[in-house]
């Protein structure tokens, strides 16, 4: 036998000889890949059972594997002090080398990524049942000081009895320290990332909230709320855009669409997400009709958890045809399981019967205007302005010119304070051809995105009592105008506050202004 087959015979010995871990865990199979680490199916020798083994990479521009171990090993180690059943357990931290390894319970499920990926949208009533489980493991680590930083679907593990597990506490928190990079990364998965950690705040437990809407978004939808073609896109949708639910009404609508309100002051609690989820968790009678592909069941078997969570969306489910526009009345009575399922409890809703922001008809919406061709307002003015407010008032039959923004320091009849592209297009979907989705339909999306704007601390709160405000969306001809080739092709919905006495303003009303 030659020198170098003797040496392949070594390392083919040496490689069929499992690796064994502080003397106790020898590695057994690969279960899987992420972004921070290799998941490994392993024996715990000293007591005869498996468990599963993350071993943690050092992130890319970090060059400090000593300060990424440290951290590792107190925020793990705290993380595993947690005592809930939704909770995967943590058993040790070992340190070896410049490895760290994670030992933890080994739950056999797959993921809820993996399980929407291959079965399509969850029923409601399911989706409701893994929030509760999942928001009950984040008040547990809220309540012992612990932020997960990183709630997605593909740390949510759904099994065949009903269980569903949180995984990975106590890493994203422990790898986002800037000591570790000079690149200023972000840590977590963008398409989850709440807006204040976007904008370099500091991660809070309303943070957590926003990314379990966004997954909770994903499971009843099948596709992601925020994510784009490329992270800067993803991060601009996060940062001025509404996702519409199409599968979800009632309280897991609001549920979601509470936990997914921008600003976290304004976000619902988790205890008003609790009480929501609880009572659609009750409600298996407006799942939506079976996917192509075979039924929904409530347990699933099988599959690995993914590393990437496919591609973004691409355009719109399919619309009904329009329907013919209810009364404004109709419209402003916002209660749960209605329409305005978004903004049944956020802008004027019932909380389990309690007013949470406002009482159950929102009076200070005011009817929903149309612009554009053959709409309320056929003559608009509202891009390329630098001013928010405008001199003259709103309503059908007026117009607004790009003479009649001024500054909000002088009397004005109405302030921009919020605007958003119909049905949350990215700019790169601006020019996707979406068919016309019903006055109805963009009347709800636009009074939801404008009462939950007007009902946090968007407005001041000394100023909100004087105040209305008003939704306007494009017109029919409007919207199939931009779609045939105009040079702004968005299709924008915009929100005003007016005197709720009819007089003039003069100063900003907002608290902030983007």
């Amino acid at each position: 036998m030659t020198d170098e087959q003797l040496r392949q015979t070594q390392t083919t010995r040496a490689a069929a000889v499992p690796r064994v871990l502080a003397g106790r865990y020898r590695l057994l199979t690969e279960l899987g890949r992420g972004g921070m680490g290799v998941v490994h199916r392993a024996e715990d020798t000293v007591i005869g059972r498996h468990v599963a083994i993350k071993e943690l990479r050092l992130p890319d521009a970090a060059d400090d594997a000593g300060v990424f171990q440290e951290r590792v090993l107190r925020e793990v180690r705290t993380g595993g002090k947690l005592n809930d059943p939704a909770v995967v357990t943590v058993y040790d931290v070992i340190a070896d080398g410049d490895a760290t390894f994670i030992v933890m319970e080994l739950v056999e499920a797959p993921t809820l990524s993996t399980v929407v990926r291959s079965q399509g949208p969850l029923p409601p009533h399911q989706v409701a049942l893994i929030g509760e489980r999942v928001l009950a493991a984040l008040q547990a680590a809220h309540n012992a000081g612990i932020v997960h930083r990183d709630v997605k679907p593909g740390n949510i593990m759904v099994g065949q009895n009903g269980r569903v597990k949180l995984t990975d506490f106590g890493i994203a928190q422990a790898v986002d320290d800037p000591r570790l990079t000079t690149s200023g990364m972000l840590v977590g998965s963008p398409a989850f990332m709440a807006p204040e950690r976007v904008a370099g705040r500091e991660a809070l437990p309303a943070s957590d909230l926003w990314s379990l809407g966004a997954a909770l978004f994903f499971a009843v939808e099948g596709t992601l709320p925020f994510e784009r073609s490329t992270t800067a896109a993803t991060l601009h949708a996060i940062m001025n855009e509404v996702p519409y639910l199409t599968h979800a009404q009632g309280p897991l609508a609001s549920a979601i669409m509470g936990m997914l309100i921008s600003t976290p002051e304004a976000r619902i609690t988790a205890e008003q997400a609790k009480g929501l989820l609880a009572m659609a968790a009750q409600q298996p009678g407006y799942a939506p009709s079976t996917p192509p592909g075979g039924q929904h069941t409530a347990a699933y078997a099988g599959g690995q958890p993914p590393t990437m969570m496919g591609p973004p969306p691409t355009g719109f489910a399919p619309q009904p045809p329009p329907a013919p526009r209810r009364s404004t009345a109709a419209r402003r009575a916002l209660t749960v399981g209605g329409v305005l399922a978004a903004v049944a409890l956020l802008a004027g809703g019932f909380f389990l019967g309690k007013p949470v922001w406002g009482p159950s008809v929102d009076d200070a919406m005011l009817p929903t205007l149309t612009y554009g061709r053959s709409g309320d307002m056929r003559s608009y003015y509202f891009s390329g302005s630098s001013y928010y407010c405008v001199n003259t008032p709103i309503g059908a039959g007026r117009s607004i010119t790009s003479e009649n923004w001024v500054d909000c320091d002088e009397d004005h009849d109405a302030q921009l304070y919020e605007s958003a592209a119909a049905y949350g297009l990215s700019t790169e979907q601006d020019t996707v051809p979406a068919s016309f989705p019903g006055d109805e339909s963009l009347a709800a999306f636009a009074e939801a995105k404008c009462g939950m704007a007007f009902h946090s601390n968007r407005i001041r709160d000394e100023s909100r009592p004087n105040l209305k405000y008003q939704a306007m969306v494009p017109s029919q001809g409007e919207w199939q105008r931009r779609m045939d080739g105009t040079d702004d092709p968005r299709r924008n919905v915009y929100c005003f506050v007016v005197p709720a006495d009819g007089g003039r303003l003069n100063g900003f009303q907002t608290n902030q202004v983007d």
